[in-house]
């Protein structure tokens, strides 16, 4: 397989540097011919085999059809201190593979927020034997749904000036600590799941809806930040979802269309910041619904082109792809439970939905899942990647 290996080297960064600029001066890219013959001695005897793994497929096997397709789902759902009857009943007869929170639930004291989580994680447990995420959106300033002085973070921005005004293992040190404190205290109230750091660097296709919730304009500052914010959520026990790849453009997608306009070179450069947290080891990324023409016509989360060829295969990620809100004016207004079935099938592991509307999408799939539409070797593929996490992270014994 060919792909173009980008490695950063930042002289700034390892050796000091008195020279500052914005767009990144400090950087040097160099291309490397990834596909030239190396020799390497392998035990072709030798077979690796991750318990985890194994035990993923056991309980992927167990699993009904009922269960199997709910598992791909990471749902909305109502209530604040305690579920309301009809969500109860609703997470009884789907209980979904994970949760999201939102501001209507966190708006109240810690020991009410425990407390709904607590009820919502059983009840899903009790009916699956198998715990949910639990996530929200956590990036910080802009984008957090709690109260103000609980876990709070800094904007993004706000890393990159303190990158530009200080030693830069102080701003990355700094990032991972605040990033470390603030998921202390959300696990604590039982969530397991950031859908956090965006790794976009700033640009002018981006600048209008990231702003400040990028990490800056340097591809290598913006792996780096996002690294430690990973490392630092991890320490506590949250997974972390990098977002969102392969990038955005033009105004808020939640409400228009977001193309990127840039030939496969410059895509490279785009994506490099996800290249380096892939290597490092992030274990969920969220893909947008974004259209990047010279990879192809259908939008990244919808192609299996992005989601297999260029995700998977190219740059080697082998977690959880989680396809970003269909309700969104970016996916183009086709049909969400529509969308969300080709998504699975594309390559997608999970999708956001919601809890109004949870019953039919439900319904959908396992509609979709009998008549062959959503091949079975695909879900199934994907649940083994979900409970692997589950595992991994110790939500399953």
């Amino acid at each position: 397989m060919r792909f173009l290996a980008i490695i950063f080297i930042s002289f700034f960064l390892l050796n000091g540097c008195s020279k500052r600029d914005e767009t990144g001066v400090f950087e040097q890219v160099i291309e490397i011919n990834a596909g030239q013959e190396t020799e390497t001695h392998v035990n072709e005897n030798l077979v690796i085999v991750d318990p985890l793994r194994v035990r993923a497929a056991e309980i992927t096997s167990s699993l009904s059809d009922r269960l199997l397709t709910a598992q791909i789902f990471i749902c909305g759902f109502d209530g604040r201190g305690s579920i309301p009857g009809y969500m109860k009943t609703l997470l009884e007869n789907t209980p979904p593979g994970g949760v999201m929170l939102f501001r209507n639930n966190l708006n109240t004291d810690n020991r009410s927020i425990r407390t709904l989580i607590n009820e919502a994680s059983s009840l899903i447990a009790d009916k699956s034997s198998i715990a949910p995420f639990v996530a929200v959106d956590h990036e910080g300033e802009s984008v957090n749904r709690f109260n103000r002085g609980v876990a709070d973070l800094p904007r993004a921005s706000f890393y990159w000036d303190f990158f530009l005004t200080g030693a830069p293992g102080a701003a990355t040190s700094r990032i991972e600590e605040d990033s470390f404190k603030a998921a202390v205290i959300i696990n604590g109230l039982g969530i397991n799941m950031n859908f956090a750091p965006v790794a976009e660097h700033l640009t002018d296709n981006n600048r209008h809806f990231l702003n400040d919730r990028s990490y800056g304009p340097s591809p290598v500052f913006t792996s780096l930040a996002a690294s430690a914010f990973v490392r630092g959520m991890e320490r506590s026990g949250v997974m972390c979802v990098i977002k969102h790849f392969p990038g955005s453009a033009g105004l808020d997608p939640h409400y228009s269309p977001s193309i990127i306009s840039a030939d496969k070179k410059e895509l490279d450069m785009i994506v490099s910041p996800f290249y380096s947290l892939i290597l490092s080891g992030a274990r969920a990324v969220m893909v947008s619904h974004t259209h990047v023409p010279a990879v192809d016509n259908r939008i990244a989360s919808l192609s299996p082109v992005v989601m297999r060829n260029w995700l998977r295969e190219e740059l080697g990620f082998n977690g959880i792809i989680i396809a970003d809100d269909f309700y969104m004016a970016s996916a183009g207004g086709m049909n969400p439970d529509d969308a969300a079935i080709l998504s699975i099938a594309s390559g997608a592991d999970m999708v956001l939905v919601w809890q109004m509307t949870m019953r039919h999408t439900h319904n959908e799939f396992m509609t979709a899942l009998e008549r062959g539409i959503l091949p079975r070797e695909r879900l199934i593929e994907s649940v083994q990647r979900i409970i692997y996490e589950k595992l991994r992270m110790g939500l399953i014994e």
